[in-house]
């Protein structure tokens, strides 16, 4: 097959957010979510796991069942519970939860890119 490219599990990245990034971080690529590989200073390239589950971090207050789909929140750079009215750059729609995450754990196993995302 002359035209594959790559498994796409990672992508290529390179930082322009103003900030660095730390391994581990989520970082929204469209109406997707990656998690960086490595540390990935401003200005420099890197990669970002774009598939698999990973533990991430999850607003207290409500909790995620599994098999539900999260929001990410972008202000609190944690995943909340869908189904409130998701502010300018939260995303949506990306990410399944794998477990269910008590209304007081502050991480959330989540599947990433398990749909398509919406940046709102």
């Amino acid at each position: 097959m002359d035209n594959f490219v790559q498994r796409g599990e990672t992508m290529p990245w390179t930082n322009g957010t103003g900030s660095d990034v730390s391994s581990g971080d989520v970082v929204v690529v469209g109406g997707q979510i990656g998690v960086a590989v490595t540390d990935i200073a401003d200005g420099a390239a890197g990669d970002l796991a774009m598939d698999g589950v990973f533990s991430l971090p999850k607003s207290t207050g409500a909790a995620i069942n599994q098999g539900d789909a999260a929001m990410y929140d972008v202000s609190a750079s944690a995943f909340v519970a869908s189904g409130g009215t998701p502010a300018t750059g939260d995303v949506t729609g990306a990410v399944a939860c794998w477990e269910t995450a008590a209304s007081a754990a502050v991480t959330v196993k989540v599947k990433i890119n398990a749909g398509v995302g919406t940046v709102n």
